[in-house]
């Protein structure tokens, strides 16, 4: 072996690791004697995601943290990818809190306003390090302007799942949709 290089595990070992790394009740080594999922810390990794999610059109959503993969009661949380040059469609997210960290690229979020009287189209652009928050039943939708790159976004809602309502157009929250 050379100077100053750690041996490789093997996969006996990676598999061993793991495990004991991310605990959960589908894993081997798992028996009846173990703490219910609330007593026990969850890691996911970022190759484990689910993609199998409440999908909205322009958006690959993959959930982290849910009831399914770590038994949360009261949280949601995943990343969301936007491909370049896309939007997403009209949506929101039922009763559900949505607090938005962006990670990668320049996602823009788009909501109607009417504060000024009359309906507007409000605009937010973000740059990485950006938080965004969607209050409950708040039509939206999520634009990637960029050409080239996809933009990548962390998201944790109040809900224990994802919740997706999509729109056929956004209206002002408390006003009316238009016509269909």
């Amino acid at each position: 072996m050379a100077p100053n290089t750690a041996p490789t595990p093997s996969d006996d070992e990676s598999a061993a690791a793991a495990r004991r790394d991310a605990f959960h009740p589908d894993l081997p080594g798992h028996d009846a004697g173990s703490p219910p999922l609330n007593a026990r810390l969850h890691h996911i990794r970022a190759d484990a995601l689910d993609g199998d999610t409440a999908q909205t059109g322009g958006m690959r959503r993959f959930a982290a943290i849910s009831g399914g993969s770590v038994g949360s009661e009261r949280i949601w949380m995943g990343q969301t990818h936007v491909a370049p040059d896309t939007a997403s469609s009209n949506h929101h997210h039922g009763a559900s809190e949505t607090a938005i960290h962006v990670v990668k690229g320049h996602p823009e979020f788009v909501f109607l306003d009417d504060s000024g009287g009359t309906p507007e189209e409000i605009r937010i652009r973000t740059a990485p390090g950006d938080y965004i928050f969607v209050p409950p039943y708040v039509p939206h939708r999520e634009e990637n302007p960029s050409p080239d790159d996809e933009a990548v976004v962390v998201i944790a809602r109040s809900t224990q799942e994802a919740i997706v309502v999509n729109l056929p157009e956004l209206y002002v929250l408390g006003g009316e949709p238009g016509p269909r």
